[in-house]
């Protein structure tokens, strides 16, 4: 079977940005000093638009064309990721060029009810997901691809018909190229059945070896092999048990087996695990599990059984487990001088905090656990970012030179005050019901909104101690007299 994305790369950009759907678009990329359309979208098809035209040219025939930069590398990745979704179709599956997909259905077709369901099931898939394609079925790869693009749209070509079906198509459905496919033109071969029957060696004289090759692939007369995709194995192993498992110690042993396994691929891949999955399945058709993270990458068998160790007991084993799996769906890059870091005395402290961390997640959960950076802003709320890992360095440092709160909210709470106008701090003020007198206070601080981001009232931020010795950091926002100011309660000091 081979499938043909027309339009693969414009359609999966509208699928994206549906606010391009029925606007006519072309993809344009440099080539040899110049802009030129890489790739076009339906619409711009029908109004005459082709890949390889010009853009200037294009811009003086449609002023309104809208042209877009194309991503490098893009098209490759889309097709291979389509075709790793094939995968459902049929086990093997090769990316046919730019635009295309080949599949070996042998065998597969019974399980959609025939060659026709099998062929209108992918059709429909990917025409509703937004694509235009067109599939056909034929016993050799040169006719199937032939007929995806010159013959009917979804056409399944019987066995011992190919050459029928290719008389009345134009030379380029044998996928010749392009010095050959001119030299035909100029002698006024137009279709297959021009030379179909003029004797090899004279064609052979006349166009070389690889028109014969073409021909004879297919018309099946010489096997055509297909290279078939590779999809990216999992980082899982599997560990069967000849008799089931019951204990605590052998779910153990299990464990750490699995772990040396997984560990060592992940070393010869300069891989570290961020988390990880234990599974075992028991007789009764169950399965017992376990999850854990890390902040960083790790494939430090040792640690990483420390942190399973802490939920083993979690795990009930009933009538006993009769196979462990253990996968881990993220890892990232770790290099070998990172994992050296195990061994050096430099970098003890450094691993000690993310063993801790590591534990503790097990215990409350990697969600609990937060490290924020500094952020080059003005405006509270936007002074603090979440960090994405253990190891993200801070772009700029920590502000020493003002006070801050220890906890700082994320949104400012209303109080109410009493305060003298119109600069003073606030004598009292009531937050979640309970009185505050201000015995102490600093300030004000004036913080002006950031105008670039959001228009808004400046604040007027004071430093107060109540009664009780405990102290807040609130602010006045607007002034008395010019706006309708609201005091507010945003961080609380150690």
């Amino acid at each position: 079977m081979s499938i043909w994305f027309c339009h693969l790369q414009t359609d999966w950009l509208t699928i994206r940005k549906p606010t391009l759907r029925g606007v006519p678009f072309v993809l344009a990329a440099p080539e040899r000093g110049r802009m030129c359309i890489a790739s076009v979208n339906i619409d711009a098809h029908r109004m005459g638009v082709e890949e390889g035209m010009v853009v200037a040219d294009v811009r003086a025939l449609f002023p309104d064309m809208e042209v877009l930069e194309v991503e490098r590398g893009r098209g490759p990745k889309l097709l291979e990721a389509i075709a790793e979704w094939c995968i459902r179709y049929s086990p093997v599956v090769a990316i046919d060029a730019a635009d295309g997909l080949i599949l070996d259905i042998s065998g597969c077709t019974h399980l959609w009810g025939g060659e026709r369901n099998y062929l209108l099931e992918i059709l429909t898939k990917f025409k509703k997901a937004g694509y235009h394609v067109r599939a056909a079925i034929a016993d050799t790869v040169g006719t199937a691809w032939a007929s995806a693009r010159f013959g009917k749209d979804a056409d399944i070509i019987k066995s011992g018909g190919e050459l029928e079906a290719l008389l009345t198509w134009p030379p380029v459905a044998l996928r010749l190229d392009r010095v050959v496919l001119d030299r035909m033109q100029k002698l006024g071969f137009y279709q297959i059945k021009d030379f179909v029957q003029i004797p090899r060696s004279v064609l052979r004289r006349r166009f070389g070896q690889s028109l014969l090759d073409r021909m004879a692939q297919a018309l099946g007369e010489v096997e055509e092999a297909l290279l078939p995709i590779q999809p990216l194995e999992p980082y899982q192993e599997r560990l069967p048990c000849l008799e089931p498992i019951r204990t605590a110690v052998g779910i153990g042993l299990a464990l750490e087996k699995l772990l040396e396994m997984v560990c060592e691929r992940l070393s010869k891949e300069s891989k570290g695990l961020r988390r990880a999955v234990f599974r075992g399945y028991r007789m009764d058709g169950k399965k017992q599990e376990i999850v854990i993270g890390t902040n960083q990458p790790v494939r430090h068998v040792k640690h990483l059984f420390k942190l399973f160790e802490l939920k083993i007991a979690t795990m009930r084993p009933g009538l006993g487990i009769e196979l462990f799996i253990l996968e881990a769906p993220v890892v990232e890059d770790l290099s070998s001088e990172q994992e050296t870091l195990w061994n050096l005395a430099q970098g003890a402290d450094h691993q000690a905090i993310s063993n801790l961390l590591d534990r503790v997640g097990v215990r409350v959960g990697m969600d609990a656990i937060h490290r924020y950076l500094p952020a080059e802003h003005y405006w509270p709320e936007r002074s603090i970012k979440q960090a994405s890992s253990f190891k993200e360095k801070a772009t700029t440092a920590w502000r020493n030179d003002l006070k801050r709160p220890v906890n700082l909210l994320g949104t400012p709470h209303r109080i109410e005050v009493t305060a003298p106008i119109p600069d003073y701090p606030p004598m009292v003020f009531r937050y979640k019901g309970h009185v505050h007198q201000v015995r102490k206070a600093d300030g004000p601080e004036r913080i002006e909104q950031e105008w670039w981001q959001e228009q808004g009232l400046h604040r007027d931020y004071y430093c107060v101690e109540d009664e009780r010795g405990a102290r807040y950091w609130i602010f006045r926002s607007g002034n008395y007299g010019e706006d309708d100011p609201k005091w507010f309660i945003h961080g609380f000091f150690a």
